[in-house]
């Protein structure tokens, strides 16, 4: 025996049990807390409601006293839980994106696994059974348990797009060893090494080879028509090699044989190898030496190559390959940083004839040969040398017309020029004598010792509306030098001197050192 209440739904009132009740109490609750959440969610729940009511009125007209549990749960059906009519279209979305990502998910493992399966248990050789020329295409195409004719045609066309294919299958060539022996031909394609599959590929190699098909007769056609274009550049790179070596050969002995200074062709001086030479042997050694291999090794390969084509010779080890390789890389990271040390050492130590055949370089430093010889007669260092006409001059001093000294010249008064002279001297106290001239301020005769002296040259003056030599006696006392020697010269850097110069040029001869204490 139930119980029955009686209930207002929507201005209605309805007979229903205690268990309906609870169960339509719980579901209109469940309803209002989904819609909630909605904007016109509250009105939303009271047409449900509505529904509701309509169609317990349905059930009243057609002679139901009480409405029952069992009732209750048919109208639910009817018109639906509350998380279907909140989230029916939302819920569709998800479930057809997960659908799509599963899809995908699973084309992707299974292509993985396609893939996986088919190289499970192999080993990737050059088959020796099925090649046209190395048989790295044909062994790709076991590997991958695909037609090694797709993989041919794919060569092709990596080929005639600048060359890549050529360049990818020497590669491949080089690094992937061929299967010789029975237990390789297994490996190759994935079988166990047991003796009934040793014994059949005995039998098989044992038996005459099948006449091929037209369609590979015209590809092994073109195959060897490709080989014969590859092989003629070849063949040239190979001899412009041979003539490179033979270049470095004699180029190296002459080196050795023939004075360090001489002009003769293929000397140390000649090639501008002399100051490197002079100063850091060890560079020039490591260079020769990785120039030899980084053209060697190429022609060997190339000879090697070709005659393992024409069963001349044993095909390298794939080890034999690789070793080959990391030497050439090796090589050619060697040859080009002391490539550069030795350029570096030619412009600073070198004497460089010009065009002309009068120009010099000194120091890195473009001037004229006279210039350069007499800077370094006198072992004389450009620190700073910008903006500058030249560098000595061949003018009158001491009744003399024709003595070179220290000049430079600017129209404009911008040259900056550091000129230093280091010795070696006992320590103690100095005097530095010399003789200079100016045609403005801001230029300096200087010294260095434990400190710093500097004194300005002054500008030349004018007598009777001409202007004289000029040659003014600069002297700078008390240099103290400890064991570190001492650096003297001239200069109109602003940064050393701390003036501006405004002079169009200055000269200074005749520099004397001499200790006092």
């Amino acid at each position: 025996m139930k119980k029955n209440i009686t209930i207002n739904l929507c201005g209605r009132l309805f007979q229903i049990d205690e268990d309906a009740y609870e169960m339509l109490q719980h579901y209109t609750e469940s309803l209002r807390a989904s819609f909630g959440k909605e904007e016109g969610g509250e009105e939303i729940a009271d047409d449900i409601e509505e529904r509701i009511a309509e169609l317990f009125e349905e059930l009243k007209a057609s002679g139901v006293e009480a409405i029952t549990i069992d009732h209750v749960k048919d109208i639910i059906t009817r018109i639906g839980k509350p998380e279907e009519l909140t989230g029916e279209e939302e819920k569709a979305e998800s479930e057809a994106k997960g659908h799509k990502y599963d899809s995908f998910r699973e084309a992707a493992q299974g292509v993985c696994d396609n893939v996986r399966g088919r190289m499970a248990g192999k080993k990737l050789y050059r088959n020796p059974k099925d090649k046209m020329l190395a048989g790295v295409l044909s062994g790709i195409g076991v590997y991958t348990n695909t037609d090694p004719i797709l993989w041919r045609l794919l060569m092709v066309l990596f080929t005639l797009c600048y060359g890549i294919g050529i360049i990818a299958y020497i590669v491949l060539a080089l690094v992937i060893p061929e299967a010789k022996t029975p237990e390789q031909l297994l490996q190759m394609e994935g079988k166990e090494v047991t003796p009934q599959n040793l014994a059949d590929v005995v039998v098989e190699t044992s038996k005459a080879p099948q006449r091929p098909s037209l369609f590979r007769i015209l590809f092994s056609i073109l195959l060897k028509i490709l080989l014969v274009i590859i092989a003629f550049p070849l063949m040239i790179v190979c001899v412009v090699l041979l003539i490179g070596i033979l270049f470095v050969l004699i180029a190296t002995v002459c080196g050795l044989v023939l004075p360090t200074n001489s002009n003769i062709p293929f000397s140390l001086s000649s090639m501008g190898f002399a100051g490197v030479w002079l100063h850091n042997p060890v560079i020039l050694v490591i260079f020769v030496v990785a120039l030899f291999l980084l053209l060697l090794i190429p022609v060997y390969a190339i000879i090697h190559m070709i005659l393992s084509m024409a069963a001349k010779v044993r095909p390298m080890g794939a080890v034999q390959r690789i070793v080959w390789i990391v030497l050439w890389i090796v090589s050619l990271c060697t040859v080009v940083p002391m490539g550069l040390k030795i350029a570096d050492y030619h412009n600073r130590y070198i004497y460089e004839d010009t065009l002309d055949g009068r120009g010099r370089t000194y120091q890195g430093i473009r001037m004229s040969a006279e210039d350069a010889d007499f800077l370094r007669q006198g072992d004389w260092t450009i620190v700073k040398a910008e903006n500058c006409a030249h560098y000595t001059y061949c003018g009158y001093y001491n009744d003399n017309p024709q003595v070179r000294f220290l000049d430079t010249f600017n129209e404009d008064c911008k040259e900056v020029f550091h000129v230093e002279h280091k010795e070696r001297v006992e320590p103690g106290v100095y005097r530095l004598e010399c003789m200079a001239r100016a045609e403005g301020p801001g230029t300096c005769i200087f010294a260095v010792g434990e400190g710093k002296h500097l004194s300005t040259i002054p500008v030349r003056s004018q007598i009777d509306g001409e202007y004289s030599m000029g040659w003014t006696p600069i002297v700078i006392d008390n240099i103290v030098v400890s064991d570190n020697g001492i650096t003297y010269g001239m200069s109109s850097d602003s940064t050393f001197t701390g003036l501006n110069c405004r002079a169009k040029w200055f000269s200074a001869i005749d520099f004397k050192l001499e200790k006092i204490k």
